[in-house]
This record gives C-alpha cells, structure tokens and sequence, in this order.
C-alpha cells in the first residue's frame, strides 16, 4: 500500500513538473531575430512584447482555476462531512461483533469480563465501534454506535453519571443512547443483536424499524 502511495505521489509531481515547465513556456521571450523589428515598432510607440496564443492562454486557465478548485473543494468537503450526522453502517444479515483484534466474542467469554448494566465497545457493523449493553445472563437484544450524531466523537460511557457524555462539545445521551442534552441533534443509532444457539457468538444486524426511545423512523437508515 505504501509503495502504490509513493508511486502516485510520484506520478503527480511528473504532472506537475510538466504543467509548470509548459506553462513557463507562454512566456518565453521573443526571438533575437525580431529584435531589431521590435526596436523599431517600439520608436514608433507600438506595443511589441510577446502576446500568448489562445491555445496557451486557456492553458493558463486552467491551470489556475485548477489550483484554486482543489483547496476550495477539500474545505467544503470538511465542512459538508460534519455538517452531516454520519449515518450508522451494515448490511442486511447479522455480522458477528468482534474485540479489539478482530475475534469474535461469545456470550459466555462475555459475561466472564462484564457485570450487569456494563456497557463496552467492540466492533460492530462494518467494523464501526458499537457498545454491547450487559445484563445479568446475557446482552441487550441492541447495540448503540458510539459515534456522537454532533460532529462524529467516540462518546464514552460514564457510569457515575449513567449516561454517554461527549467530553467534545458537551452532548449527553441517556442509558438506551437516547439525546438528553445538545448540541446533538438526534440519539445514537442502534442496531440488532443476537446470540447464535449454536456456538453462543455475539451478532450485530441493522435496525430499520422504528426507533423504540423517539417513536420516530430510524434516521440512520438512508
């Protein structure tokens, strides 16, 4: 991956090099030969200094709408990135959730680390940081993505306060991940979970009914 990187950034500077190296060229000054006849047309106050042709000229253009565009785009991208809640991932079928390694976790290994009421992150769907809420025999039937629907934060769970807390800007969200305080607009997106009978592993699926803490459709379904 790092030597595809370090050939497109060459590749790039070879582009650029030629863009600037032709574009120096629109300047270029006029041949000695047309000295004398530019001397003259000069006496007689005539302008006479190099003009671009059309083709360098538009060239010009677009090399410096080019270099304004870039940087234009990239913050308007940042921008439209917080601006937008980011939307909870995952497909149809059930993903088994996994710890910071990637394994997968069963509902006994589970409560051998976890007491009732825990609330611990492990990676949900596609990979994002979903919390798994305990309770005595086993873990909630949802999960709640940890992502804050204000500008996009890890949110830790804070068990003194029993809530999610956003050391951010200050969002709250209540034990189900339910919004109690803002700036963040909308609660945490939840998802299904399950435990296989047959090997007891720990599994995560989309949540596209209605959100049970708001009675509002799940906005994180687009």
């Amino acid at each position: 991956m790092a030597a595809k990187r370090h050939s497109k950034s060459a590749v790039l500077a070879a582009v650029l090099l030629v863009a600037v190296c032709y574009a120096a060229s629109a300047f270029v000054a006029a041949p000695r030969a047309s000295l004398r006849g530019a001397v003259s047309m000069n006496a007689g106050g005539e302008y006479t200094g190099f003009v671009p042709d059309m083709q360098r000229r538009q060239f010009m253009n677009f090399i410096v709408i080019a270099t304004t565009a870039v940087p234009v785009l990239v913050l308007a991208g940042g921008y439209i990135y917080y601006i937008i809640p980011p939307a909870a991932g995952g497909g149809g079928g059930a993903t088994p959730v996994g710890d910071i390694d990637g394994n997968s976790i069963t509902v006994s290994s589970w409560l051998k680390t976890h007491k009732d009421n825990d609330r611990d992150l492990v990676q949900g769907l596609k990979g994002e940081p979903y919390y798994l809420i305990t309770t005595p025999d086993g873990v909630k039937n949802f999960g709640l993505l940890s992502v804050c629907t204000h500008l996009g934060c890890v949110v830790p769970w804070v068990r003194s306060a029993n809530k999610f807390c956003c050391p951010c800007h200050g969002s709250q969200y209540d034990e189900n991940g339910k919004v109690v305080r803002g700036p963040a607009p909308l609660s945490l997106a939840l998802s299904h979970t399950s435990v296989s009978p047959e090997d007891g592993k720990i599994s995560m699926s989309t949540w596209p009914e209605t959100d049970f803490r708001t009675n509002t459709p799940p906005w994180w379904i687009k």
